[in-house]
Formats: C-alpha cells, structure tokens, sequence
C-alpha cells in the first residue's frame, strides 16, 4: 500500500497587492494571452539550411499552461510568427485556441475574445515587444519578462523575475493561480497524481 505524502504548503510568496491586481478589474480572470517569442522562448529563432525553423521551449512554461487551464484560465496563443515548431508545440500541449502569424495582434486576439465570449477585463496578457502593447494596455492583468523592450515593461502591472523561455511563463500562470486561489490545490494534487484526474 503507498505510503501517504507528507504535508506540503506552497512556498511561492507574492506581494500582496499583485495577487490582487492579478485578479483583473472583475475579479476573476477567465483566460490569458501568450506572445510566443520572447515570451515562451527567450527570442532566439534558428534557422537549419534547410529552412526549418527551430525554437527552444521550457518544460516548466509547458506545465504551468496546463496548470492553467487545469485552473479554469484559458490559456490562448497569438503570435506574430507561424512555424512547424510553434504549432507542434501549442499540439503537444493541448492547447485549444491559438492564432499563428497574426500581423494584427489586435484584431486576431479580439476576434478570439469575441469567439470566446470574453472582454479584455477578463483577460491577462503577458508579452514583450511592441506588436503586444495593444493587448497588454487593454488586458485586465498585463505582464512582461525583464528583457521585454522598455516600452512595454513600462506599460505593464508586472514584470517576472524569470526571463522569456526560462520560466517567465510558468511565473506568470503561478501569479494567475494563485491569485485565483487554485494554486495550492493543485500542487497538492500532484502529491498523488500526475495525470490529471482527481486522487
């Protein structure tokens, strides 16, 4: 018979007055807007001779998508780029709701919103150049990784303490979880189980 675990309590602290500017306007935030590069990557895009497009992805940023969503915040995809290694990705993680090569963040990330049923004060948004602002300055919640260009760290509630593609996502769905008091409950679940289904 297993042996039961013994009692953790999350260590992760936040400020208190982030945890609840992390909360939107409404209170409550439904789903949250990723940049992928920059943001889920460290901007880095390497090219084969072949053509083939090749980025590097942090295991820790994957899992706290699926935290994430696990936690009832949708996460949604809109980048400027399409490649092979994007879409693989998204795939592999299982997210529903991506728009690749989006020349008008904007326009594509509102028209998601609108399939949604979502307004922007539901929404957080993290990104890192300019093509975000527009997203970030409407977000209910809006964040960046410290090498994000100066304008937008300046437009942002918060900036994380891990950098693009090294677990600046995985900061920020950490923050959206806690701030939405489902943080704890699922690290405990992961005492007992990995798959997803309740112990």
């Amino acid at each position: 018979m297993p042996t039961a675990p013994r009692p953790l309590r999350p260590t992760l602290r936040f400020a208190p007055e982030l945890l609840l500017a992390a909360q939107g306007p409404t209170g409550r935030l439904r789903a949250a807007i990723f940049d992928v590069d920059g943001v889920l990557t460290d901007g880095s895009v390497w090219i084969s001779a072949e053509g083939e497009t090749i980025k590097p992805f942090s295991v820790l940023d994957g899992h706290g998508l699926k935290l994430l969503a696990r936690g009832g915040i949708e996460p949604l995809i809109v980048t400027g780029r399409d490649s092979a290694a994007v879409r693989r990705r998204v795939a592999d993680l299982g997210l529903q709701h991506a728009v690749y090569g989006a020349g008008d963040k904007l326009a594509a990330a509102g028209a998601l919103l609108d399939r949604l049923g979502l307004d922007w004060s539901e929404v957080a948004a993290i990104g890192d150049d300019w093509p975000d602002l527009p997203l970030l300055l409407r977000a209910g919640f809006a964040a960046c990784p410290p090498g994000a260009h100066a304008e937008v760290r300046a437009a942002v509630h918060h900036i994380t303490t891990a950098e693009g593609g090294r677990g600046a996502g995985r900061e920020f769905c950490d923050l959206l979880l806690m701030a939405a008091g489902r943080y704890a409950e699922l690290l405990q679940g992961h005492l007992t189980t990995l798959d997803g289904t309740r112990p």
